[in-house]
């Protein structure tokens, strides 16, 4: 039964990173510490490691994930590189299709492709981005992910085969890229059940969003496609690991900043747990920051891997990722080799069957 599984067969975890700017920073260093990150994740036996599109900012680096992800498959062997996500209306389908085509190229059967429909920046930004404002790309979204499965060979009834004779986004390849559908909410959960697609469920933000739900709406309206025979549910989550709660929840305490700033329009890079206590004590609206998300499962290594498998046997997810805004990298890669040390490794032959294949 679907969402049943092995005990002795851990759900693989991945990681999701936005190469942040803490506050002594440079966009070197930041994506520096992307690339160790990778590398880390890569030889502790993580499923795969993606990167998250977002514009115009000052705390992240991460601007173009093609551009990152072609230096993050040179410094790894075997995990899965990719897009949490490329935000499709900010693109043209076939630029976003040559470029993935392209890292398929050098990194075969390696390349995740997950599209989202948020903007990943403010209206400004976007404007800037999209440039011809006569054309509604949100409301284009669903025909552009179509497009995009096409040009990778995933061939529906809603394309035109003369087009996709005539446009080739690389010479002859016996890979693909695998298109993922990004959301937040059940618009994309429907989405990418009815077009066959595995569903990765941007639980991280921490909004007032029920994970559970969003996995059943995605099962539910879930069709069989060429890429994908049965659902494929990732579900993310914000984690920070320390010797104790207390020191877990003071980790924590820079995502629960930025979150705030993000609210109020003003997002800096970001501060030091140190400098976060403080402008915790001085902040104005002292509700508004508290009601702001922070880390989710923030203690113990012990204690946040029980968490993390809480959470996917209630969804009964595939996969968690994971993600989270930690100042220091240090205790990013240590976390990962905290959970890693825990977990029983995945058996070549399970991780296989629990990747998105094709029907």
């Amino acid at each position: 039964m679907r969402g049943v599984r092995s005990v002795m067969t851990p759900v693989p975890f991945s990681v999701l990173d936005l190469a942040i700017l803490n506050a002594n920073d440079d966009v070197h260093s930041a994506l520096a510490a992307t690339l160790e990150l990778a590398r880390v994740a890569d030889g502790l036996g993580y499923r795969r490691f993606w990167v998250a599109e977002h514009h115009n900012g000052e705390s992240i680096a991460s601007t173009s994930p093609p551009v990152l992800l072609g230096a993050i498959g040179a410094a790894t062997t075997s995990i899965r590189i990719g897009s949490g996500g490329v935000m499709l209306p900010n693109h043209v389908p076939y630029v976003v299709a040559e470029q993935f085509a392209l890292l398929d190229g050098l990194y075969p059967d390696r390349v995740d492709l997950g599209v989202g429909r948020a903007p990943g920046t403010d209206p400004f930004t976007a404007a800037a981005l999209r440039r011809d404002q006569s054309r509604q790309a949100v409301d284009d979204f669903p025909s552009d992910v179509i497009e995009l499965l096409g040009f990778f060979g995933d061939v529906r009834e809603f394309h035109d085969p003369d087009t996709l004779k005539r446009l080739r986004v690389a010479p002859e390849s016996e890979t693909h890229p695998r298109v993922w559908m990004l959301g937040s909410s059940r618009y994309g959960a429907e989405l990418a059940g009815k077009l066959g697609l595995p569903y990765a469920f941007a639980n991280h933000f921490g909004m007032a969003s029920d994970p559970r739900a969003a996995a059943d709406h995605y099962r539910k309206h879930f069709e069989p496609s060429p890429l994908l025979a049965e659902p494929y549910l990732m579900m993310s989550a914000s984690a920070v690991t320390a010797e104790s709660r207390e020191a877990a929840q003071r980790l924590s305490l820079p995502a629960k900043v930025m979150m705030h700033q993000i609210r109020l329009g003003r997002v800096t890079k970001v501060m030091s747990p140190e400098d976060a206590a403080v402008y915790r004590e001085r902040v104005v609206d002292r509700e508004v920051f508290e009601a702001s998300p922070g880390i989710q499962y923030a203690g113990t290594a012990e204690v946040v891997l029980s968490g993390l498998e809480a959470l996917a046997a209630e969804t009964g997810a595939d996969e968690i990722m994971l993600a989270g805004t930690i100042y220091d990298p240090a205790d990013r890669v240590r976390m990962l080799r905290e959970l890693a040390a825990l977990r029983a490794p995945v058996p070549e032959g399970a991780r296989d069957e629990r990747e998105p294949v094709a029907a």
